[in-house]
């Protein structure tokens, strides 16, 4: 029996609901009694107040410390009231004026550039070469490299004397994944918000203004596109957030990785296997379903988001309506509807919820359509033996739980203006298959 033939969700009369992901296959319990609270991160018990740093200067990736990061590839800043992309700033100019968001490279990459070297001969294009050479070219930029590197092998647990042993030459040849590598960061400016006091406040993604998080969604896209330009070889690249330490982050400091990879991975392989022979699946195990079950959240003309069925953790899916399946292929409006609607939602949740964002899209070598879809995982609970034995794995909220925690807030939030204007709950106008994707092949 093929996973969209069983019954992928059934409320038993105690109130526990059995749910299956139609497109992975999970199986997931909600138990009535087992919920998991309170839903805030650990780091919300004690927090501490702060004291005001102009340049911030809280963590490596705050303001201050940008030569504490890897050399900068581009940068978005503030030019009267218009955001404007530079590119290849020389580190002399580095401090000149603060960046909206930046993109650097990650200090360690999950698939490195080692990797694409011996296994597919890559070397840097010429664009990144240039860059390298022209970067290093400084003295203050040569010195800022080598210092990185330093600070590389020595949390790798290298020795000082054998940091001291490997040539300038060899550190810098070591420096080609600072400007060819294929897993990146980007970074928004703010480490507290504007208005922080403690600890606990600080910049998420819904701590943003609307401008603000379509702005970072474009420089995301725009650099994603950037990694397929200079590395022929990469199929698919991986978008993320880590959000807090409990969903795997190292700093308390919003930024997104981009990670190139040389396969689609399993979770697109199946979904874009499943989608091959059911071509309106979106429409009918997600969008429609979840309106016919009534766990719809927020609606706009480009997106809708609804609390998701068969995860680990309590989601929230956002699906773009356009006909176009790859983020770089969005309009300027289509984009703008989207982001809105993740925004909303990371607004509703607040800062101290863990949780991962991932996004999901058609691969630039797939023929299948899959339309961009963003999923938002809250990181409140800890999977058990239980889980791991049985591959039941057991949530902490009903799918309505999370529907009911969200759509009060973004009423609030609406009403104080805090995010751009949509539809919520009963106001969706939740039309069947509102998600035109299926049209891709037909105007491409």
């Amino acid at each position: 029996m093929n996973r969209l033939d069983r019954d992928i969700l059934k409320i038993m009369p105690d109130g526990t609901e059995k749910h299956i992901n139609p497109f992975t296959g999970t199986e997931v319990w909600f138990i009535p009694g087992r919920r998991n609270r309170p839903f805030a991160s650990k780091r919300t018990e004690n927090p501490e107040k702060i004291v005001k740093h102009s340049p911030e200067d809280y963590c490596d990736f705050c303001a201050g410390r940008y030569f504490n990061t890897t050399p900068e590839k581009s940068r978005i800043v503030l030019n009267n009231g218009q955001y404007e992309c530079q590119d290849q700033l020389a580190p002399e100019d580095i401090f000149s004026k603060p960046a909206e968001f930046r993109r650097i490279s990650n200090l360690f990459e999950i698939v490195t550039v080692n990797y694409w070297k011996k296994n597919f001969n890559y070397k840097l294009s010429d664009k990144n070469q240039r860059r390298k050479e022209k970067y290093l070219s400084s003295e203050l930029g040569r010195n800022h490299v080598i210092a990185i590197i330093n600070m590389k092998l020595k949390l790798s647990g290298y020795s000082e004397e054998q940091i001291k042993s490997i040539s300038v030459d060899e550190k810098l040849a070591m420096s080609d994944a600072f400007f060819g590598g294929a897993h990146e960061l980007i970074i928004p400016r703010r480490h507290y918000t504007e208005a922080a006091e403690y600890t606990t406040d600080l910049n998420a993604s819904g701590s943003l203004t609307p401008v603000e998080h379509a702005e970072y969604f474009r420089f995301t896209i725009q650099s994603v596109r950037d990694i397929y330009d200079n590395n022929r070889y990469v199929r698919y690249v991986s978008v993320f957030q880590n959000w807090l330490r409990e969903a795997g982050a190292s700093f308390d400091h919003l930024h997104t990785q981009l990670v190139g990879l040389d396969e689609w991975g399993v979770s697109v392989e199946r979904e874009l296997e499943l989608a091959s022979r059911y071509p309106n699946m979106y429409n009918e195990f997600a969008a429609n379903f979840a309106a016919y079950n009534n766990f719809v959240i927020c609606e706009n003309d480009f997106a809708i988001a609804f609390a998701d069925i068969g995860h680990r953790n309590p989601t929230v899916a956002i699906f773009s309506k356009s006909e176009h399946c790859r983020p770089s292929e969005h309009t300027e409006q289509e984009l703008k509807g989207f982001s809105d609607i993740v925004h909303g939602i990371h607004a509703a949740m607040g800062s101290n919820i863990s949780c991962n964002e991932e996004w999901y899209y058609m691969p630039v070598d797939s023929v299948i359509p899959m339309p961009w879809h963003v999923l938002i995982k809250w990181r409140i609970s800890i999977q058990a033996g239980f889980e791991g034995g049985t591959k039941i794995y057991v949530n902490p909220m009903a799918v309505s739980e999370v529907r009911d925690y969200l759509v009060p807030r973004l009423f609030d939030l609406r009403y104080q203006n805090r995010i751009a204007p949509f539809a919520i709950a009963e106001e969706c106008p939740v039309k069947p298959n509102s998600l035109k994707y299926y049209l891709y092949k037909r105007t491409t």
